[in-house]
């Protein structure tokens, strides 16, 4: 198969609408093509490509930065002498001198497919820049590696963030040209918009299920995303950034698995098992021993539980939000008084938990704390905005 950006380099038509000019390129270190050049570079070798500048979203344009809410700053490209703004840095809007710098963006990041994930805060924030000084934005699309799969609750109004972008559920199905499509008509931008769209994608294939596996190699979109089980999983281990429990970070598998020192991992298994079993379909949980040689419990040995999408994977039973929804159930079931919710200023969030940022207001945590709640009741709350989004984005699907 074949990304946007191949195409676009392979395709002196797709690129014609670019001749006279000037040309920025939104990028990660995962924007790559097919031989692993980065899109940057390849542009910049193009001869009818007036490359005039850079931009980098979250963990910024090199990935040079490992933790979350660490900013980067603005800097000049030494290889071809572009100026490279930061989109986490000083402002996460566009400026007006940052779109005074070129007349097209092509924006190409490798995306996770879900809500939190900043890169799809960021498209937003361009389009909206995009209309209102008359740009262009080009995505020049990628896959959505978690495939088509809609779980989670919608983020309600008022509850709008740097990790929710607009209203959709956790896990949205979509790509981040598809979801361009999906803002504009939402916002009713009036903004040149295109989208060079992928060959062969097939999000309903095994053995990638959104992946091409075999075809492209993996690059890190972000410091802490280093495999395809990662991204399968991150819709549920993700909320771990708004408790006190470990996401892994600090070690080589974050965001696949969970724990603390003072913590069972057994029993809490048991306890997932015996609450709703038939949310652990697709895949399969193991106790493990970790010790983050960073971030939450540096240095301490955790008793953890590890999510296994590698081997016995099925894709559409797979449920990772409501796995580790359940997992935080299980915690409070059988350590009534854990200080599980983590309370400090996330991602520019004054006055709420990160559990409800995170989640797009506080039915989630509610549902946890709740000792009469069980699986059905959230059950209740989550299929009808799952069936309304699934509807909804119908008419913005490209493949």
């Amino acid at each position: 198969m074949r990304f946007g950006i191949d195409r676009l380099l392979a395709d002196p038509a797709l690129r014609a609408p670019l001749a006279g000019r000037r040309v920025a390129l939104l990028a990660h270190p995962a924007s790559v093509t097919q031989d692993l050049t980065h899109s940057l570079d390849a542009l910049a070798a193009v001869d009818g490509v007036n490359l005039t500048a850079a931009v980098g979203p979250q963990h910024g344009l090199r990935g040079d930065k490992q933790d979350n809410m660490v900013e980067s700053p603005d800097f000049n490209d030494p290889v071809h002498g572009v100026p490279v703004f930061s989109l986490y840095g000083e402002v996460r809007r566009p400026t007006d001198a940052m779109m005074d710098t070129f007349d097209v963006l092509l924006v190409d990041l490798q995306d996770l497919g879900c809500r939190i994930y900043t890169f799809i805060t960021t498209l937003r924030y361009v389009l909206e820049a995009a209309a209102a000084h008359g740009k262009a934005v080009w995505v020049l699309d990628r896959p959505n590696p978690a495939g088509r799969p809609v779980e989670g609750l919608t983020l309600r109004p008022g509850w709008e963030s740097f990790v929710g972008a607009g209203p959709m559920p956790m896990r949205h199905g979509l790509t981040l040209g598809e979801l361009g499509h999906w803002f504009i008509a939402t916002l009713k931008l009036d903004v040149e918009y295109r989208v060079i769209g992928m060959e062969g994608w097939a999000p309903d294939a095994a053995p990638g299920f959104g992946w091409p596996v075999g075809q492209r190699t993996w690059v890190n979109p972000s410091p802490n995303a280093p495999n395809l089980w990662m991204a399968r999983a991150y819709a549920g281990p993700v909320m771990l950034e708004g408790t006190t429990l470990s996401e892994g970070r600090g070690t080589t598998r974050p965001l696949e698995l969970f724990g603390a020192p003072d913590i069972d991992a057994r029993a809490v298994i048991a306890e997932i098992r015996a609450l709703a079993p038939q949310w652990l379909a697709g895949c399969a949980l193991r106790d493990c021993w970790f010790e983050p040689t960073f971030h939450k419990h540096q240095g301490k040995l955790c008793a953890g539980v590890q999510i296994h999408t590698e081997t016995g994977y099925d894709h559409a039973a797979f449920k990772p939000w409501r796995l580790q929804s359940l997992a935080f159930k299980a915690i409070r079931r059988r350590y009534p008084d854990y200080p599980l919710w983590r309370d400090f200023p996330y991602e520019y969030e004054i006055g709420k938990l990160a559990i409800d940022v995170i989640n797009g207001g506080p039915r989630l945590r509610e549902w946890v704390d709740d000792p009469a709640a069980r699986p059905a009741d959230l059950d209740a709350i989550t299929d009808p905005d799952e069936a309304a989004w699934a509807e909804a984005r119908r008419p913005f699907l490209l493949y």
